[in-house]
């Protein structure tokens, strides 16, 4: 190991207020030009690039070893801030150059598998199996810098509110979350396993029973389940619990947080409080309980036009209770039938049976169904979307629910087809009084909770747990930005009696209750005070701070679609004696008799 000259300045903060000075930069090489006389090279640090020039008249020895860099070699530089001949308005260092009298060349790289600055030129999966060349990019480097930022403020803000942080299990007992646990075979305990906490729940909610008051961490949390852009097999959370409060102490405490990350990231101002929306108006006005609403085109239940239709479509689904739902898409009469024949396998993939369409023109109403439509049908729909000649108005019948998912569904479709959501505003809304129970088990004819089974009710719906389930409200709540779920928490069940009665209505015996949560009902016997919480994602929080849509750019080393980390072939094999130790046989596979 060789001493080197270090760095006296980062490449990225060089201006011409060093012009004179004579400086040395450490950093990768981003680029070579042999311009026949003079060399030019970009030298690169986190902070940026500056254009280091290798000139015979100013060190003509460096000339043969400055025709030996290649990009990414690793170097370290002396020279003078010099103004730069040619200036390059679009680069912060784009007036000053630095003319070499001093070069190390501290590591060689081999020819990179793809362009460091360039995202676009190379698959994801051959950038995630050069994870470690990836995160030199710019974009990745301030990403992640950013996640830094939050972390710091988060920590700096729940510390002045008076939270206490404090880390709970990664080893925990298997319960049922809603998502499949990752399961930790136990060396110790043989044929007995732990789980990778969901969230840290029940641990939470126990640090209320021990009088903590505020509790709060930055947790990972690990789950078992389909993956997307937006979701990885292990996370991060922003996980807090109160005791003593009400949920709007729980939405003021998280919306002023968020109100300092904004101001302090975005230099920009929330207004605040932030909106709230029961859940019955969002899945209303935008088929999702997620909405984006930063654009319009909201949904219009349209039932009511139709009482005595003579389209038979129409007909059997109001005779059966479901409803019939439209937007209108301002300009999409110009839409082909080919293009309209896509929006119609969209809303099907969504459950829809189909897909009616309706174009406005002079006459009326233009389309293969406007001929069964009666005339105050047609009138009822032109005053209802306020429609002008050009538009097209879409309609599902189906379910009460499945119309709005299909259509709100379609209305996303449409806007990114349209370009109509704005980059530069961001949405920020609160979606409260979620029903308690989401469906009835087909199975067991039990209600299975749309949230966890701690989440407690609205008292003035306490009177339908018995008669009518499905229609109680949950004091639970969202957070969505931009169309994007971020936080999800409740007011707890802190009652043994109550906590056992919706174990109960959900088809859960009490042996069951007491072998999958004894230990929280044991401590609810000593004492519980009123408490709830709520655990925004600090991923999704920083894709969207970050302006990105893709979650595994926020996280260092993220795994794939497919749960695995190609840099270092994770989930692997491991040695038959391991699994010895710990009991267990892998089973051989149907398909090719391999274990």
């Amino acid at each position: 190991m060789s001493s080197y000259t270090q760095r006296t300045h980062y490449a990225g903060t060089l201006r011409e207020e060093q012009i004179g000075q004579i400086i040395t930069l450490n950093g990768w090489v981003n680029g070579r030009r042999d311009l026949g006389g003079l060399i030019f090279i970009d030298v690169r640090d986190y902070t940026g690039i500056a254009q280091v020039v290798f000139s015979p008249q100013v060190a003509p020895s460096l000339m043969d070893p400055a025709s030996e860099l290649r990009d990414e070699f690793v170097i370290a530089v002396t020279g003078e801030v010099c103004k730069r001949e040619n200036p390059n308005d679009e680069l912060p260092t784009g007036q000053i150059e630095i003319y070499a009298t001093g070069l190390e060349i501290l590591n060689r790289s081999e020819v990179p598998p793809f362009e460091i600055g360039d995202r676009t030129k190379s698959s994801e999966e051959l950038r995630l199996k050069y994870r470690y060349l990836e995160l030199r990019n710019p974009e990745l480097q301030r990403i992640l810098r950013l996640r830094n930022q939050v972390y710091q403020i988060v920590h700096n803000y729940f510390e002045e509110e008076g939270f206490v942080e404090i880390e709970t299990p990664t080893f925990v007992r298997a319960t049922p979350e809603g998502a499949r646990d990752y399961i930790v075979p136990s060396r110790v305990h043989p044929g007995k396993f732990y789980a990778l906490p969901q969230s840290p729940q029940i641990y939470k909610q126990i640090l209320m029973l021990s009088g903590f008051d505020k509790y709060v961490q930055i947790a990972k949390c690990m789950r078992d389940e389909d993956l997307r852009a937006d979701r990885q097999p292990e996370f991060t959370q922003i996980d807090l619990e109160m005791s003593f409060v009400q949920q709007e102490d729980v939405l003021d405490v998280t919306e002023r947080m968020l109100a300092r990350i904004w101001k302090e990231v975005k230099k920009a101002d929330l207004e605040l409080p932030l909106r709230r929306m029961p859940y019955m108006e969002v899945m209303n006005r935008f088929g999702s309980d997620k909405p984006d609403t930063r654009f319009g085109m909201e949904l219009q239940d349209v039932s009511d036009l139709f009482g005595s239709t003579e389209f038979v479509l129409f007909q059997s689904v109001l005779a059966s209770n479901g409803s019939i739902v439209g937007l209108n898409f301002k300009g999409g009469a110009s839409y082909s039938r080919k293009l309209i024949d896509e929006l119609t396998d969209h809303v099907k993939r969504y459950g829809a049976n189909g897909l009616v369409w309706l174009k406005v023109s002079g006459e009326g109403l233009e389309g293969g169904t406007a001929k069964f439509l009666l005339d105050n049908e047609i009138n009822g729909l032109l005053e209802y979307f306020e429609t002008e000649e050009g538009d097209m108005l879409l309609l599902v019948a189906d379910t009460w629910r499945r119309s709005r998912i299909a259509l709100g569904a379609l209305r996303l479709e449409i806007a990114r087809r349209e370009r109509l959501i704005p980059k530069d505003v961001d949405d920020l809304l609160f979606i409260v009084d979620f029903p308690m129970f989401e469906e009835v088990d087909p199975e067991t004819g039990k209600p299975i909770p749309a949230h966890h089974p701690f989440t407690s009710y609205r008292l003035e719906d306490e009177h339908l747990l018995d008669t009518d389930p499905m229609a109680v409200r949950s004091n639970s709540y969202d957070l969505v930005i931009n169309g994007y779920e971020l936080a999800s928490g409740s007011i707890r069940i802190h009652q043994q009696d109550v906590q056992k009665k919706i174990f109960n209505l959900i088809g859960l015996t009490e042996k069951e209750a007491q072998e999958k949560f004894g230990f929280l009902l044991n401590a609810f016997r000593y004492g519980a005070p009123p408490h709830g919480g709520i655990a925004p994602g600090l991923d999704r929080l920083v894709m969207i701070l970050a302006g990105n849509d893709n979650i595994r750019d926020v996280i260092a080393f993220p795994k794939t679609t497919r749960a695995a980390s190609l840099m270092d072939n994770t989930p692997s094999e491991v040695d038959p004696e391991q699994l010895m130790e710990l009991g267990i046989a892998l089973l051989a596979t149907e398909e090719t008799g391999e274990n």
